[in-house]
């Protein structure tokens, strides 16, 4: 009985396409209704994260960055999401979650100042609606349940979105977190991109569960798994679990998504845990491709208005990393002084016999 009712549970899960692996519509019905302007700002904004993306592991090799969670190959999962979100909206990201914050308001060179650990890069201009990233993993799945029900308590007509990998859910604040969004009614989205590996372990070692998405049931909430290559689908299951959240139905989304390149710059060798036969069967989905088609044979996009957008943004990328090696290094001080607004006596000690050290 409980194997099929398992069954039955696990059925209701079948991946959400809307455009294939070569750019064709498979699923009319659930085409989102985007300009064509909004289709080619999407194409630009993928196009320049890759760009972006490839010259941060560069920066990151040369030392000038510090920590880089690369991103390609999850362009589709990442900013279709983004794209369906109100500039009110809330976003609580993880570490690898950078394109999110900066397509929702954060400037580049912020963006390469949290890299550095500097404690600019955390600091969010005012009415900018974006959380400094999280490293612990799942700890802002938790916050965001909370800070979805602040923005319900305040009649904010707004949700709360987080990110996490397959592997954030492992952890118990995943569930917590959803847990506490569905008995409250929060306008809540839990977005998982579930890349098959978290840092090293493939999912099925993760989980006995044959989704994620499942995983929604348990906590009272929907839960869609969707193709996490496909922009279309990924932007088209995020604007629905807005409007569901507004009305008082939190939504958990598993996007099948995969990393091209390590976990993070600090040491992961993905060739320990993936098979080059593996990434070259992703690499046939990548979601710049399947777009890049789509758009063609619309007859909204071409090789020259692709140019342009690289161009833009190694002209940008180069000038935010320019302003970047501006700011002064942080110093010890500036860590101790940004701890407290009255420092107790200890740090008051420590503050001083740095400010002397740093004299010098």
């Amino acid at each position: 009985m409980a194997e099929k009712t398992l069954k039955n549970i696990e059925e209701q899960f079948e991946m959400f396409q809307i455009l294939n692996e070569e750019g064709k519509i498979v699923n009319k019905d659930a085409l989102p209704d985007l300009s064509d302007e909004e289709l080619q700002e999407l194409m630009r904004r993928m196009v320049y994260t890759r760009i972006w993306d490839q010259r941060a592991i560069s920066l990151n090799r040369q030392g000038r960055l510090g920590f880089y969670a690369p991103v390609a190959g999850q362009e589709a999962s990442m900013l279709g999401s983004q794209f369906s979100l109100d500039k009110e909206d809330w976003i609580l990201p993880g570490y690898r979650d950078i394109p999110q914050m900066v397509w929702h308001g954060m400037s580049l060179h912020q963006a390469f100042l949290f890299s550095r650990g500097h404690f600019k890069g955390g600091q969010m201009a005012e009415g900018l609606n974006l959380v400094m990233p999280q490293i612990i993993i799942g700890a802002q799945i938790i916050q965001t349940a909370g800070v979805a029900l602040g923005l319900k308590r305040r009649g904010k007509d707004n949700v709360a979105i987080t990110y996490t990998g397959d592997g954030g859910a492992s952890q118990g604040d995943f569930y917590e977190g959803m847990n506490f969004a569905g008995a409250y009614k929060a306008p809540a989205i839990f977005v998982v991109q579930n890349n098959y590996f978290a840092i090293s372990v493939p999912v099925e070692e993760q989980s006995a569960a044959k989704t994620i998405a499942q995983k929604a049931v348990a906590a009272g909430i929907n839960g869609i798994q969707v193709d996490g290559m496909d922009v279309l689908a990924v932007y088209a299951a995020t604007k629905e679990a807005r409007k569901n959240a507004l009305e008082g139905t939190p939504t958990l989304i598993e996007t099948l998504t995969y990393r091209y390149g390590p976990h993070t710059m600090a040491g992961d060798d993905p060739t320990r845990y993936r098979t080059s036969e593996l990434d070259s069967e992703w690499e046939k989905k990548d979601p710049i491709v399947r777009f890049r088609k789509y758009l063609e044979s619309k007859k909204l996009w071409s090789e020259e208005e692709e140019n342009k957008v690289v161009e833009k943004a190694k002209e940008e990328i180069k000038a935010a990393i320019k302003e970047t090696d501006e700011v002064a290094p942080q110093k010890v001080t500036d860590l101790i002084g940004n701890m407290f607004e009255e420092l107790p006596v200890n740090l008051q000690q420590q503050m001083d016999e740095y400010k002397e050290k740093e004299s010098k």
